[in-house]
């Protein structure tokens, strides 16, 4: 009954199986993807006819995980699974990416990649093998796309690159690096790095590469044995010769002239007045409007592109080189943690950081396990950023991605939880944005911190990379401005330090690019990050020695793990009382790592204190404050220590005769006692008479005896 195709080979240590024929028949394409034990089904289907009007090519992955894949159920009250998460969202754009710029020009028709993953080994990571998955299933469908494309994950460990490194392995890698692309070059790479040079990370790439080309040769052997016949696209329009030249003799002077508009706004309002005009004349001369507007898109691109490889000149005068004027402020906020305003060229970010208890961590339920995260980073993009108006909602897929991208960059330098046991979230605000607003966000999310005290390892720039080419000739961009990634040809954003590379994120629209313009625009970037983090410096260069004032105080200490359930007590009742009573939050990890917060250093001392005294041990010779909690005939039993109980013999009470132990302590008075002795026992002897008790200080043996004596 199935017809099924399948190819398998053995790659980076797994066995990696593709095979289609027995599940989703009707789509397009559809191909199940097994590495390991992870499988992931993947499907593409197009309409078969474009919808009227629609002037872009509508494209959507959904890349979407299912809890019995990896053996559990839901959370939550619905207990089904619901909307994409941020990692659903976040692989959704990863294989969108690579795939979209291989259909065919002009392809208008609603095309959808669903990748579904139906099992996982919780050792290789899904991602992966829906990439390859999407790209196996359109190669298959017979509709307009370029591909085969590849896709893998590479490491560095002990100095060695590693392919499709496990998620153990990964916990040791100073490189998370997703690369995919053609049999010819690469076309999209992804990555977090704890700095690493220029050259490495090139290399990882080049690595990730060479290494996935099997696969493209499988997904095309599987191709010539079960592809489905091309689809017959529609043809040219038959006016779009004349138009295009009827639109050159209309626009290209005022379109020329416009382009020389430095200032954003000016040059947008002469640009959309320009274009209207300019599709209402078309249309007034018989021309279809669709085509109209998409060929003036055209003229735009060749005008730009054309100018900028001819004279090196951009459109707001710079050369290639030269990033934009750079003004950064720190403290803008007067009740935040710490908060910083990153201002390049006409990017704005307003950026905030905040720090958090415990408490304030983010539980992430996961596939693989739950986890807990410390360090939030959150990008929102208002529409007044761009001048326009727009529906307010929760955070898109650009949101998610640009944050990722930022979180990505400045989270290899977040200092580890033993040396700041804070919990920390970064928003940034993009107040303006003409290119690359999430490098801003690295720059400001850096000085936010460190405004806040938060000791990064070192501080992180950010810069975006362009690319114009056009056959041989090619300009590397940098800095580029935000008509200069929508006309130009490669959108490659790297962030780090002064040391290296902590991010890396480049897309492409045209097929693939070379490694020496790989090489050429990261050495380019690599001197616009150090131009930055000089102008950073001049704001703030280190973190601030202490948090702000209007930061919650914190401290971290470690008790034994068998002292756990004492300091929680019986229902937590010990802990709710010790919090209640001094103010304090505390949180109590598995090794017995304790976190107490405050508003200040007075409660968080109080509620270290009373922890100590319940874990830690009384020493002998050491005077302890204590309150009576019982009398018998021969002495008082003391409370001190938090939860110790000791014995005042009567002979210890004073330094005379004492007859009744009510004449000198009463049940609830607070006194001052030195411990004399502990026996194995746990019995405790202790002294009121050794000590003074209006100071709390020791007294000497003669003073007690000259009183005795009196």
């Amino acid at each position: 009954m199935f017809k099924i195709y399948k190819k398998e080979l053995n790659w980076g240590g797994q066995k990696l199986t593709l095979e289609t024929g027995k599940l989703a028949r009707q789509a397009d394409g559809a191909v199940l993807v097994t590495y390991g034990e992870t499988i992931v089904l993947c499907t593409a289907v197009a309409k078969k006819e474009a919808t009227p009007g629609t002037d872009f090519f509508p494209l959507t992955v959904q890349y979407q995980e299912k809890a019995y894949a990896a053996g559990k159920i839901p959370g939550g009250f619905f207990k089904r699974e619901g909307k994409p998460s941020d990692r659903e969202t976040l692989i959704s754009r990863l294989i969108d990416r690579p795939i979209r710029p291989l259909f065919v020009p002009n392809f208008r028709n609603d095309t959808q990649i669903i990748c579904t993953v139906l099992s996982h080994d919780l050792e290789n990571p899904s991602d992966i093998p829906a990439i390859i998955g999407a790209s196996a299933a359109l190669t298959i469908s017979g509709l307009p796309f370029l591909g085969p494309i590849g896709a893998a994950r590479v490491g560095f460990i002990d100095g060695e690159y590693v392919l499709n490194p496990t998620l153990a392995q990964t916990l040791d890698s100073k490189l998370n690096l997703v690369v995919a692309g053609t049999a010819e070059g690469v076309l999209m790479v992804e990555s977090e790095a704890h700095e690493l040079s220029e050259a490495q990370m090139l290399e990882a790439v080049m690595f990730g590469h060479s290494h996935f080309q099997p696969v493209i040769k499988a997904i095309i052997d599987l191709a010539e044995d079960c592809a489905k016949e091309p689809w017959e696209l529609t043809s040219e329009d038959p006016q779009r010769d004349k138009l295009v030249e009827r639109l050159k003799e209309l626009a290209t002077k005022d379109l020329g002239a416009a382009y020389k508009i430095k200032e954003k706004n000016l040059r947008t309002e002469k640009l959309t007045t320009l274009k209207n005009q300019t599709v209402e004349a078309l249309k007034e001369e018989g021309f279809p409007e669709e085509l109209a507007v998409s060929e003036f898109k055209e003229l735009e691109k060749d005008l730009v592109r054309g100018e900028i490889l001819k004279t090196g000149t951009r459109i707001d005068g710079r050369d290639t080189e030269t990033v934009r004027p750079i003004i950064c402020e720190v403290g803008v906020l007067p009740r935040a943690h710490g908060s910083a305003l990153f201002t390049r060229g006409s990017t704005q970010a307003l950026v905030v950081a905040t720090l958090g208890t415990g408490q304030d961590e983010q539980i992430i339920d996961a596939l693989e396990g739950e986890y807990k995260e410390t360090f939030l980073l959150h990008y929102n993009f208002p529409p007044y950023s761009v001048g326009e108006t727009g529906r307010m909602a929760g955070p898109g897929r650009r949101e998610v991605g640009h944050g990722k991208l930022a979180w990505r960059a400045v989270h290899p330098m977040m200092p580890t939880r033993d040396k700041f046991p804070y919990t920390v979230r970064v928003v940034s605000e993009i107040t303006e944005s003409d290119g690359s607003s999430s490098m801003a966000t690295v720059c400001g999310s850096s000085l936010a911190l460190m405004d806040a005290g938060v000791p990064l390892e070192n501080p992180i720039a950010g810069i975006a990379m362009g690319l114009i080419k056009e056959g041989e000739k090619f300009a590397v961009l940098s800095d580029i401005l935000g008509a200069e990634d929508h006309l130009g040809d490669m959108d490659f954003k790297v962030a780090g330090t002064e040391k290296g590379v902590t991010a890396l994120q480049m897309d492409l629209k045209i097929t693939s690019v070379s490694q020496s313009i790989m090489e050429i625009a990261l050495e380019q970037a690599r001197v616009g990050r150090l131009h930055i983090l000089g102008k950073m410096a001049e704001a703030l260069g280190v973190a601030r020695e202490e948090v702000r004032e209007y930061a919650p105080r914190m401290i971290t200490f470690v008790i034994p793990k068998d002292k756990i359930r004492e300091v929680i007590g019986s229902g937590g009742k010990v802990i709710r009382e010790i919090c209640e009573t001094t103010g304090a939050k505390i949180d109590i990890t598995d090794d017995g790592t304790i976190n107490v917060s405050g508003a200040n250093a007075d409660v968080i001392s109080a509620a270290e204190k009373w922890i100590r005294s319940i874990t830690d041990e009384p020493e002998i010779g050491v005077i302890y404050k204590g309150k009576v909690v019982r009398i018998v005939d021969f002495g008082a039993f003391v409370n001190f220590f938090g939860s110790q109980d000791g014995l005042v013999h009567i002979s210890e009470l004073a330094p005379r005769r004492v007859e009744k132990v009510d004449d000198v302590v009463k049940v609830g008075d607070e006194i001052f006692v030195k411990v004399l002795e502990m026996d194995n026992r746990g019995k405790i002897r202790l002294s009121m008479k050794r000590v003074d008790q209006k100071t709390g200080h020791e007294i000497s043996s003669n003073a007690n005896n000259a009183e005795a004596e009196a």
